[in-house]
């Protein structure tokens, strides 16, 4: 039975990964769609390092906070991982005032796309190792 909870949360967590690299992928072309726009500022959607502090709570001792207005010590597990859009102030001497590099958005764009790719892949051998256990082996 600990198999097939462990192919669950193997699988919860692929789930998450996909959702989380769907959202990065918006953020990154509402950047390439306002390279052009002046005034424009770049966002970028940072959830890898949440991702991974939760992962490596599981198992370990879950620290809480006693009052609701305490400041949470981050995600109590990889559900809970939403991610962060922040805004990069501009860095160039142009006088749009735009900071998209299109060149470095595609650059990001294809790196998530390429993790993307695999997060599914790896959840589609999940669903079929499942499908072929239930199906007896056969």
């Amino acid at each position: 039975m600990d198999a097939l909870k462990s192919l669950d949360r193997q699988m919860q967590l692929l789930s998450k990964v996909l959702d989380l690299r769907a959202e990065k992928a918006q953020v990154i072309s509402a950047n390439i769609a306002n390279a052009e726009t002046p005034g424009y500022s770049r966002s970028v959607f940072n959830f890898e390092k949440d991702l991974s502090n939760a992962i490596k709570q599981t198992g370990a001792i879950q620290l809480t906070t006693s009052h609701n207005g305490h400041i949470p010590l981050g995600p109590a597990n990889f559900n809970s991982v939403v991610g962060k859009i922040t805004k990069v102030p501009n860095q160039t001497a142009i006088g749009d005032q735009n900071g998209v590099s299109v060149e470095q958005e595609m650059i990001a764009l294809s790196e998530n796309e390429i993790l993307y790719e695999t997060s599914a892949q790896l959840l589609n051998k999940k669903l079929s190792l499942l499908k072929h256990v239930i199906s007896g082996g056969q």
